[in-house]
């Protein structure tokens, strides 16, 4: 290659390739696309997943009844609690059974069957015991399974504070081991 030919290839200008309309119509709408379809999935996306980054409060207790009211005869007391379920908010009605046992500790007793969850009732049969109307499932004052149901009844968290007794959430029976 001479010298005047490595000159001229040096200088010339560099070709460009070119976009054709096409190429612009399918890039332009290809990004529209994209940016509506963005605009209309991540409200739903955060709809989705906000619920899970939320901290979760420890469990509470509720001011149930005054302990002087307790006696070693099982009684229903109902009390409300506030939860949130996701955007769901209620205040839902729940019941226990409260007693004291031998050594005058309070304790209570969740009043749903380990069977099929039906709401027991205590001593409905004259014979001391909780009884399920469904299918005849029996418990013992401390929520032993007598008959039917596979295992005892649950047991409510207990404190007392101020006179008062507070319920908490409920655990399996400690009562019956």
């Amino acid at each position: 290659m001479s010298n005047h030919e490595q000159h001229e290839t040096a200088h010339r200008p560099v070709q460009r390739k070119e976009m054709s309309r096409r190429q612009f119509l399918s890039y332009t709408l290809g990004g529209t696309t994209a940016f509506m379809m963005g605009g209309a999935v991540l409200p739903m996306v955060r709809f989705a997943v906000d619920p899970l980054l939320v901290n979760k409060g420890e469990g509470t207790y509720v001011k149930v009844v005054e302990e002087s009211k307790i006696t070693n005869e099982p009684q229903e007391f109902k009390f409300k609690i506030h939860q949130v379920d996701g955007w769901y908010v209620s205040d839902p009605e729940l019941s226990a059974w409260i007693s004291k046992d031998a050594n005058n500790k309070i304790f209570a007793l969740s009043p749903v069957c380990k069977h099929l969850g039906c709401t027991i009732g205590w001593n409905t049969k004259g014979q001391n015991e909780y009884d399920c109307p469904c299918h005849d499932a029996r418990y013992s004052k401390d929520g032993k399974n007598i008959t039917v149901a596979p295992t005892p009844l649950d047991e409510y968290e207990v404190k007392l504070e101020g006179g008062f007794v507070y319920l908490g959430p409920v655990m399996p029976n400690t009562r019956t081991s």
